[in-house]
C-alpha cells in the first residue's frame, strides 16, 4: 500500500495543468526578453504580496510577474502568452480588474520599498506561443493608475496619516 501511494503523490506533483506550464513558459520567455533585448534590471520575479480582505472576508494577495527598472523608471510587467491570437489579443485579458489589482500591488511595493517618489509605469509583454517561433511584443505603458487614486486604498498609503472621508 505505502509504494502505490508515494507512487500517486510523486505523479501527482509531477503534472501540471497545461496553462500553468504555458505561463510559466512565456514568463521565463519575457525574463529573458527584458534582460537581453531591453537591457532591463531586474528587481523580483513572481511578487506576491497580500492587499487585505475582501467583502466575504477571503485574504486578497496579487502576484506581479516581474519587477524591474527601465534606466531610472521603475517597471512593473504583466506577462500574457497564448498560443494564438485568433479570437483576441492576449493583452485584452490585462482588463481593469486585473489593471486594479496590478496597481494596488504596486503601490504597496512602493510604500514597502520606500520608493513612492520614483518615477514608475505598467507594462504588459504578450507571448504568442508559435509552432516555429515566439512573438514577444513590449506594451509600455500600457496603463496607468490614474483612474484608481481616487480610491481610499491609494489615499491611505501615500499620506502618513489616516484618510480624511
Amino acid at each position: 500500500m505505502r509504494p502505490i501511494k508515494r507512487l500517486l503523490l510523486k505523479t501527482r506533483r509531477a503534472i501540471r495543468p497545461p496553462h500553468l506550464a504555458l505561463g510559466s513558459y512565456g514568463e521565463a520567455r519575457a525574463l529573458e526578453y527584458l534582460k537581453r533585448v531591453e537591457r532591463y534590471k531586474i528587481v523580483a520575479i513572481n511578487y506576491r504580496i497580500p492587499l487585505g480582505r475582501g467583502a466575504s472576508g477571503r485574504k486578497i494577495t496579487a502576484e506581479i510577474d516581474i519587477i524591474a527598472y527601465d534606466g531610472g523608471t521603475l517597471v512593473f510587467v504583466e506577462v500574457k502568452t497564448r498560443t494564438s491570437e485568433e479570437f483576441v489579443p492576449a493583452q485584452a485579458a490585462v482588463d481593469l480588474q486585473k489593471q486594479r489589482q496590478i496597481a494596488r500591488a504596486a503601490h504597496r511595493y512602493r510604500h514597502v520599498m520606500k520608493v513612492l517618489d520614483e518615477p514608475y509605469r505598467y507594462d504588459v509583454v504578450t507571448v504568442i506561443r508559435g509552432s516555429e517561433r515566439d512573438r514577444l511584443d513590449l506594451l509600455r505603458g500600457y496603463f496607468t493608475d490614474s483612474v484608481f487614486r481616487r480610491g481610499r486604498y491609494f489615499t491611505r498609503y501615500d499620506s502618513g496619516k489616516p484618510p480624511a472621508f
